[in-house]
Order: C-alpha cells, then structure tokens, then sequence
C-alpha cells in the first residue's frame, strides 16, 4: 500500500495547460490542508486572469479537431482512462481521503462511482444519432443531427472531487467538447492527478484543462464572458449558482446548474423500519453529511417517529469520529471550521426553539474540524435547519399524521433535488413520484446516484441533468436540415 508520503510526491502541482504543467504566472500558490489535522499537504499553482485566459485559449485552439476525432476514438479514451483509474484506485481514494477527510471506505466507493461516469460516457460517445425523414407535404427531406457545443467551463465543488470531475467531464468528451475545469480550492489535489492520468490516456493537448486558483470569481469571470465559450456546467451553492446564471446570460451560454438541496425523508406509518432506518443511515450520514443528495428533513408518521427515533440515536452513539484513513472510522473531519461553526448554530438554534438533542452536536477538540453526529426531534416549525442545507452530519426528525400533510411538510422549500420515502404501499409510492417536487425520489432506498440516471433537481435546486442517456444532451446542439426530394 502506498503512503501518504509518497502519493503526495506524485501528484502535479502546477497548472495543466495545453497539455503541459506549469506554474501560475508569478509563480503564485495556494496551500490545500488535510481537514483531519489542518496540517498543510501541498502548496499548488494559484491561477490568475492571466492564466484562465490560457486555459481558454488552448481549449479553443483545440475544439475543432477534437470535435472532428471520430465518436468511437474518444470513446476509448474515456475506457483508457476508466481502466488507469481501476489500477490507481487506492490512490486517488488515499488522495480523497486526506483532501476532503472522508473515511477511505468512502473514497473506495467515490473511485467506483467517479470511474462509471467514464465507462458509461465511453459508450455514450458511439451511441448518438439524429433522425432523417420527408417532410409531411413530400417535397423535401429532413435531416436532424446533433453537434458538440464547442468549449465548456465546468466548476466543481469541493466534496466529491473525483465524481464530480468525472461527470461532467466525461460526458463533454465524448459529445466533442473541449473543456477547461475549475476544481474547488479546499480539495484541488483529485482534480490535478485525474487531469494527469487523462494525458496518460492519450487525450490530445489542450482538450481538458486544469486551472486551480484561490480567486474564483475573479478567474472565472473573464473565462465566462469570452465569446468563444460555449457551455457552462457548476455544481455548488444556489447563490453561486444565480450569479453564474446573470453571468453567462452575456453570451446566452448552455448552462447546467446543479445547485443545493433541502431533501426530504418520509417515512410512512407502513414503513419497514429496518430498511428505513438503514436508509436513512445512508441518505444523513454518507460523506459526512456533505453532500447535496444527504436527507435534510426527516419527516416520520407520528405512530413510529418513537421508534425511528430511537433506533438512529442507538446507531448513531455507535459512530466511530477519526481520521478517514483510520480502520473501523465511520465520521471524519468537516471539510472545514466554517462547516464546523455553521452546523453548531443550526443545532443550537433548533434546540432554542424547542427541538430535542438526543446525542452529539458540538465541535471536538482539534487537531481537524470534527463534529459530533447530531440527532434532534420535534424540530419546530420555523428552525434554521429546516430552511437551509445541513451540510453536515446532524439529523433532524419532525412528526406528521396524514399522507396530505407529509407531502406539504416535504414541499416546503424552494428547493427541489431529491427527496426519499419509506412505505410498503405501491400505491402510495406511485402518488408520491408524483406529488413530490423533486427532480429525482429514492423509493425504500437511501441512496439514489448512478451513472446510468439522469442526475439533477427542479425549483431552486438547478437546471439540466448529468449522467444518464440525457447526460450527454447537455454537451450537444441540435441541428435541422431541409433538402429538396429528390
């Protein structure tokens, strides 16, 4: 097994720019520090506009003949590159793991679900068709294809930095688009060998680009109103997400937002408790709770939300609080102290409105950001963490009694991602696909990403979709074609 010493040695720690690593202009840094120790890993290049605007330059220079590489050839670069990151697997989980502080079982399972955004995009890229057919009057014919957008700028954020990579670069690829990606500060280090091991896969010069920078909005602002790109992709904070949107109206650029989450849990008096319980396990507690698909709102029938409750609390006490590379270490640091501060205020102002705390919600001593695992009930109405994204490892329970009046506890938010729900009513769950305003629903499970799915929300949680067969779409324009019969 390779040490953390020596992964650290291998990891580029320069810009990737038309192929090359280089250093940011005034040979700027930014520091990325472990969450678990607060320890500096590795100092890396801190771009400038300077160094966007080369970015941009040399994904520009490229668009044309990558889009002109036959589908099956980048096909198999995206199978290259899905097969290196099989064989690297337990380095970029290492890698993960001391980034962003997720247990390494974890990151085991990101490297499995990151590497399937390539393979599925690999067979994705040979896969598309138009359609061709005369019009209704018989005098000419139709034909409908469909073209790669041209240059994208993906954004990503810091909690998931291999899949979030992976899925939205790889989809671009194989529609034909060249890319320049912009990782999250807090977690660079993912991006920066998954950008080495591309070039390894054989991907020609300047078609993916790698800038990593301390100054987001000051980098990406110059990239965004370039006229030469043509899409637009960010994964983060709905607030973000708006500006971006106001920002890429300059150029009417493609856009896909995928944006916070309020995800709601319901489980219904005829829920299978064990399952449900394991569920929700899954849908809090994966990542640490950072994750934009973690359950927010625990909605539970009143005749079992004595039960549910307490069988969580015994789950939870058993949690073992550690460094992620430590055996048996289920909770890992905050990616920060500002997540640290920001989950202390949720607890302690539902618990100031009446909430019960029934095991954790406080910041551990350091060395690292660490947060007790929180679980509260009778969260009241009008409760902070009710309203905004947890991003953390607290669970939040709220009664209800009638099916009419968990749905409308559910829909109360303007955000839409993902929502869960528990019953053994087919029926029930058929209503439930339904009436619940999200743009994707677990049904008796607790975690819902795939690669094969199409993966985003509606309201205030995004726009577009990635993975899936509608992945691919969001990389393509359509075009139409009449001819004269004959």
């Amino acid at each position: 097994m390779i040490t953390e010493k020596e992964l650290l040695a291998k990891i580029p720690t320069g810009l990737f720019i038309n192929g090359t690593w280089r250093a940011a202009a005034g040979e700027k840094t930014l520091d990325v520090y472990d969450p678990a120790t607060g320890e500096v890993l590795l100092a890396i290049a801190d771009a400038s506009v300077a160094d966007g605007a080369a970015a941009m330059d040399a994904a520009a220079a490229a668009q044309a003949s990558w889009a002109a590489t036959p589908a099956r050839a980048r096909g198999e670069i995206l199978r290259r590159a899905f097969d290196l990151l099989q064989e690297r697997r337990e380095e970029f989980a290492l890698l993960m793991t001391l980034e962003m502080g997720k247990p390494l079982a974890e990151a085991n399972g990101e490297v499995t679900y990151g590497g399937e955004f390539l393979r599925w995009f690999s067979e994705e890229a040979a896969r598309l068709s138009g359609r061709y057919g005369v019009n209704p009057e018989g005098t000419g014919t139709m034909t409908v294809s469909l073209h790669p957008v041209g240059p994208s700028f993906l954004i990503t954020p810091w909690n998931f930095p291999l899949a979030m990579a992976t899925r939205k670069i790889a989809p671009a690829l194989a529609a034909g688009c060249t890319v320049v990606l912009k990782p999250a500060a807090l977690t660079p280090l993912t991006s920066l060998y998954f950008a080495q091991l591309l070039a390894d896969a054989g991907l020609p010069a300047g078609v993916v680009n790698v800038v990593t920078t301390s100054s987001s909005s000051a980098v990406s602002g110059p990239i965004i109103s370039d006229s030469r790109l043509r899409k637009l992709s960010f994964t983060g904070s709905t607030g973000v997400g708006q500006s971006l949107i106001t920002q890429s109206a300059e150029n009417v650029l493609r856009t896909s937002m995928e944006l916070g989450g309020n995800a709601p849990f319901i489980v219904f008096e005829d829920a299978d408790l064990d399952a449900a319980v394991e569920g929700a396990l899954a849908a809090k507690f994966r990542n640490i709770g950072q994750a934009c698909t973690a359950a927010n709102r625990f909605i539970v029938h009143e005749s079992v939300v004595a039960e549910f409750t307490e069988r969580i609390v015994e789950r939870v006490r058993a949690m073992k609080i550690g460094r992620g590379t430590e055996e048996g270490v289920t909770i890992g640091p905050l990616i920060d102290d500002r997540a640290v501060a920001k989950a202390t205020e949720l607890v302690n102002d539902a618990v100031e409105r009446g909430a019960t705390l029934h095991i954790g919600g406080a910041a551990l001593e350091g060395p690292g950001s660490y947060f007790s695992p929180a679980v509260l009930s009778d969260v009241r109405p009008g409760s902070d963490i009710l309203r905004e994204e947890i991003f953390g490892p607290v669970l939040a329970i709220v009664s209800f009694s009638t099916e009419e009046e968990g749905v409308a506890l559910a829909n109360d938010t303007e955000y839409g991602l993902v929502s869960y729900v528990f019953t053994q009513s087919a029926a029930r769950g058929q209503r439930m696909i339904g009436a619940l305003e999200t743009g994707m629903m677990g049904l008796n499970v607790g975690v819902i990403s795939n690669a094969a799915a199409p993966f985003g929300g509606v309201k205030q949680s995004g726009i577009g979709r990635e993975g899936g067969a509608e992945g691919i779409h969001e990389y393509l324009y359509t075009k139409y074609t009449m001819a004269p019969l004959g």
